[in-house]
Order: structure tokens, then C-alpha cells, then sequence
């Protein structure tokens, strides 16, 4: 935990400090009470009268004064807390997205929302309210102690005893606070996580009327939260009984024996007076303890679950690699890979097995083959968001491991079967991967990716917000907003991965016509289940199980007659169906 907090705690330790200072100051006020009440009553017996009023006026100033500086200390604490939280916050959003897709099938996204949300809050309160009371408590202690020590030390050992056996109970309970915490966190993390995929899932739950089965299942996490948050909470519930309980002990203990010492007029009764004022100043750290141990346990278990995203594995950092030219030459070299690990004899799932394939700059290559072949893993190596368990893949001759991220992705552009659309306007959405687009070249991108009468018939036209992931598009709308923010993007290197099959024929073909256009003397990757997609294509590899069962152009493979001219016959037939 320190390890993760520290550097952060670290940057505001000029306000830390003050923090600390205003605290000291708060405290030696605090024990000036006491001390001139302890004066007064002795003066009242002593028939010193005249003192009284400089005694109450003195008691009357340092109140005020504690105040202020009580109300400086936990403001500046308090806001250290939340800029902790805000530095952390913006780290962790920054490390999500650099991490792979690995990390991703790992923690779901109500998961990862809580973490960020919940954890953090937790965060705050321990390195904001937390360590306030961690430096005020034994402050309080300290000074306390020294001064009930000088005044009657066989009193101010009874009178703490309490507190000692206190502390040993609350040291016992603390394992179990940090492991029902934990739980507790992560069943709102379960929680969250079930609400997030029923919402973006929900026209699915509704086409299968699945309402009451969602519920049974969000019902059943529910109680399972509420079990373990009710667990944590007699816990915790029992705890402040117990500190009040020391509490009123340790006055008990003072009155009945301190009676006896004034009796025996080894104390005044001004001495008295001013001991139980110092030991009911240690009440409130005593009460406050339990409250900040289970603040501390619950921050241990949110700092273990940020932990597990600040220091997962992620690629090298993008640099910037805006001067590197691409001509844009790729390039498969005996690549292998699986998604699985290998089992105990070495063999695995392969995805892939020995690819090798050369893409010359500014010519097409077409990838395809039925579901599960592999084509699209050969693209997301091509990404780098996965990486080839043998082999290497080639960016102009160099290994990708060897090109910086950025430069790699600002050299590639993709458009996918399920793209991603944000909550956005049209223009945002298409000029996401370039914001600096202007109006024109985005409203041409849209006109050649065929969404210029899509644009017509929306309220705003361009500027229409299209909802979370495009919700408010149809699946093919989706897809020709992707194609349009690829030209935008204006890539050496485009991909397309069956980025299209939501489209009529008639759509695609020209939608294609019009890339190919734009991407005259760049490289283009292309991977389809339509053949009428890539039968213009300078080299069609076939896949079949991982590996490549045919290359060639399309009137060369439809002469060998093997897989590609048996996916073209069935998609012709299916073609002719279509049309009846």
C-alpha cells in the first residue's frame, strides 16, 4: 500500500506538513483547557476570586483560537485527500487505456467503473480523514498522557487501562475489517458490473424477454452484497460500542479512584477536574479509532484492487513518432499463435500456424475464410494487441516490437465489423481519430462512405448526437461512420475487417470503390466473407483451421478450384436465393 500512495502523499507534503502543524497547534490548545479550568477551581478554593474572570477569558480566547486552527487543519487535509484522488483517478484512466486486450478479458468494465468510482472514494478517506486522525490520536495521547502522568501517575495508569485492553481487541478484529471490506468491494464491483452489461445489453434481454431472468440474477448478487455489507457492518457496529464502552470505564475508574485520592488530599479537587478534562479529551481519539481502522482496512482493500491496474502489464508507452515515414510494406514471417497456453506435451490451440505473408507498399491484400480461420487475428497482430507466440510480423522491414506503438497505430488505420461509436455528434465520431479534421473533409468522408442521405434524414444533420455506442444508428449506419472516420484518418495503411457486412452489395460496392479511390498507392488489408469485396485484390490468401490453404489473385484460386472457389459458388447461390 505504501509503495502505491506514497508517491502521490509525496507531492502535497508542503501541505501535509501544514496540515500536521495546524494539528499541533489544535492539540496544545486543546490541553490548555483543561489546565486553566484545573486553575480556576483551585482558585475558587483558594478564595482567589480575581483570577476568575482572566481565567475565563483566557479559556474563551484559546477556544476560538483551537477552532481556527482545527478548521485549517482539516481543511488542508481534507482537500490533500482529494487531490490524491484526483492525481490517482487521472493516473489509473490514463493506465486503462494503455493496457491490452489480456487485461480486458480479465475485469469486466461495472468492474473496473467501481474500482475507479468506489475504491477511490476509499482512497480519499484514508489519505485525507485518515491520516488526520492517525497523527491527531497519539498528538492527543501524548500530551495528555504527559500531563495526567505529572499530575497523579497511579490515577492515569488505572484510568487508561480500559483503553489498553481496548486496543487489543480492536487489533484482533482488524484482519476480519480488511477481508469483509474487500468482499464487500467486490461484490459492488459484481454489482456494477452485471447493471453495465444488462443496460447495454437491454434491447437483447427485451427481444428474449428476459426481464424477470435478469432480475433473478441482479436479485442474487444483491443479496449476496447485502450479506457480506451486513457482515462488515455489525463488525464495524461493534466496534464504537466498544470504544465508548472503554470510554466510560476509564471515567468510572478515574471518578471512583480519583475520589479516593482526594479524599486522602493527595489531589485538589481542581487537580481532579482537570485530569477527568484530559481524559475526556482522549475519549474522542479513542472513539474516532474504531471508525479510522476500518477507514484504514477498507483503504487497504481498495489500494490491493487499484493495484491490480496501475501495475498490470501493459505495452511500452506511445512515444511520439510523428516524423517517421511509412511506406507502408507489411509483412507475416512465420508467424504462430494461440490464445490458449501450450498444455504439458507443448501442443496448443493454435489460432495461427506458420503464416507467412508479404504485402508489397501500396498494393491489397485479401484475407478470407469461413468463421474461426484466423483472419482476424492475423489483423490484431498487425495492431500489436496481441503478440506472436513464434515469428515476427514486419512494419518497411522492421519488426513491430521495434516500432513505437504510436507511430505504429498513426501508420494504421481500421474499420471493424462492430465499431465503436461514442456518444457524440456525427463530426466528433467520424473525426475521432483525427480532431484537427475540418467540416469539409469530414462531410466528404461521410459522402463516400454513403451516409449522405442517412445525414439528410437526421434532426441535425452532421451535428445529430447518436447516443451511447451509436445506439440511435442501425448496424450498417455504424459501419459506413467507421469506414468514413478511416479516411478521415487518412492512414499509409487501411484495414478493413468484414467492416461492411451490415451492408447491401450494392452499398458496399461503391462504398469500396470510392476507398480504393482515397487509397490508391497505400497499402490495404482486407478481410471479408464476401467475395465481391476483394475480387479486385492483388493477393487473396485463404485461410482453413490457422493456417493458409490457398494464395493467389481471384482468377487463379477460382482456377484451382479448391476452398476459395467453393466459398465463391456457395456465396453465389446464396446470392440467387437472396434475390427470391
Amino acid at each position: 500500500m505504501k509503495e502505491l500512495l506514497w508517491p502521490y502523499v509525496r507531492r502535497y507534503w508542503l501541505r501535509y506538513a501544514f496540515g500536521v502543524l495546524c494539528l499541533m497547534v489544535t492539540a496544545s490548545l486543546a490541553m490548555a483547557i483543561p489546565y486553566l479550568v484545573r486553575a480556576g477551581i483551585n482558585s475558587i478554593q483558594g478564595g482567589e476570586l480575581a483570577r476568575l474572570p482572566r481565567l475565563a477569558a483566557a479559556i474563551g480566547l484559546t477556544a476560538v483560537s483551537m477552532a481556527l486552527a482545527r478548521w485549517f487543519s482539516r481543511f488542508v487535509l481534507f482537500n490533500c485527500g482529494r487531490d490524491v484522488e484526483y492525481e490517482l483517478r487521472k493516473d489509473l484512466f490514463k493506465r486503462l487505456l494503455l493496457l491490452g486486450p489480456e487485461f480486458y478479458r480479465l475485469f469486466s468494465t461495472g468492474d473496473l467503473m467501481s474500482r475507479l468510482v468506489n475504491d477511490l472514494t476509499a482512497v480519499r478517506l484514508l489519505v485525507g480523514f485518515g491520516i488526520l486522525t492517525f497523527i491527531n490520536a497519539p498528538l492527543y495521547y501524548v500530551y495528555a498522557l504527559t500531563i495526567m502522568l505529572s499530575l497523579n501517575a497511579p490515577l492515569t495508569l488505572a484510568a487508561v487501562s480500559p483503553f489498553v485492553v481496548l486496543l487489543l481487541v480492536v487489533r484482533h478484529l482488524a484482519r476480519a475489517l480488511m477481508e469483509r471490506s474487500l468482499e464487500v468491494q467486490q461484490g459492488l464491483g459484481q454489482i456494477s458490473a452485471k447493471v453495465q452489461e444488462s443496460l447495454l445489453g437491454i434491447h437483447v434481454v427485451k427481444a428474449y424477454a428476459l426481464e424477470e431472468h435478469e432480475g433473478r440474477v441482479f436479485a442474487r448478487l444483491n443479496e449476496h452484497y447485502n450479506r457480506k455489507g451486513l457482515a462488515l457492518a455489525r463488525l464495524r457496529g461493534a466496534i464504537t460500542p466498544m470504544m465508548r464502552i472503554a470510554a466510560s470505564a476509564s471515567i468510572m475508574t478515574a471518578l471512583t479512584y480519583g475520589g479516593y485520592f482526594v479524599l486522602a488530599r493527595q489531589m485538589t479537587i481542581g487537580d481532579l477536574a482537570g485530569f477527568m478534562g484530559y481524559l475526556t479529551l482522549l475519549a474522542m481519539p479513542t472513539t474516532l479509532l474504531g471508525w479510522v481502522i476500518s477507514i484504514y482496512q477498507r483503504g487497504r482493500a481498495a489500494v490491493s484492487r487499484l493495484a491490480e491496474i496501475l501495475n498490470a502489464p501493459a505495452p511500452p508507452a506511445l512515444e511520439d513518432a510523428r516524423m517517421l515515414e511509412v511506406a507502408g510494406e507489411i509483412e507475416w514471417d512465420r508467424v504462430s499463435f494461440s490464445y490458449g497456453q501450450p498444455t504439458r506435451n507443448g501442443a496448443a490451440p493454435w489460432a495461427l500456424k506458420d503464416i507467412s505473408v508479404r504485402v508489397p507498399a501500396g498494393t491489397k491484400l485479401a484475407i478470407v475464410g469461413r468463421t474461426g480461420a484466423g483472419k482476424s487475428t492475423m489483423v490484431n497482430l498487425l495492431f500489436r494487441l496481441i503478440e506472436p507466440r513464434s515469428g515476427r510480423v514486419l512494419l518497411d522491414g522492421r519488426e513491430l516490437r521495434a516500432v513505437p506503438l504510436r507511430a505504429l497505430r498513426r501508420a494504421i488505420g481500421g474499420a471493424v465489423q462492430a465499431p465503436m461509436l461514442f456518444s457524440a455528434t456525427l463530426v466528433r465520431n467520424i473525426a475521432f481519430g483525427r480532431p484537427s479534421a475540418g467540416l469539409p473533409a469530414i462531410a466528404a468522408a461521410a459522402r463516400e462512405a454513403g451516409l449522405e442521405s442517412d445525414i439528410a434524414s437526421l434532426p441535425k444533420g452532421l451535428e445529430t448526437v447518436v447516443g451511447e455506442r451509436g445506439t440511435s444508428l442501425s448496424g450498417g449506419q455504424r459501419q459506413r461512420v467507421a469506414i468514413a472516420r478511416l479516411m478521415v484518418y487518412d492512414a499509409p495503411v487501411a484495414v478493413l475487417d468484414d467492416a461492411l457486412s451490415s451492408v447491401d452489395t450494392i452499398t458496399e460496392t461503391a462504398v469500396l470503390r470510392n476507398l480504393s479511390r482515397r487509397m490508391r498507392g497505400r497499402t490495404t488489408i482486407v478481410v471479408s466473407h464476401r467475395i465481391s469485396a476483394i475480387r479486385d485484390a492483388d493477393q487473396i490468401v485463404v485461410l482453413e483451421d490457422g493456417a493458409i490453404a490457398e494464395r493467389g489473385t481471384h482468377d487463379e484460386l477460382m482456377a484451382a478450384g479448391g476452398v476459395y472457389a467453393e466459398l465463391f459458388r456457395r456465396q453465389l447461390l446464396e446470392e440467387e436465393l437472396d434475390r427470391y
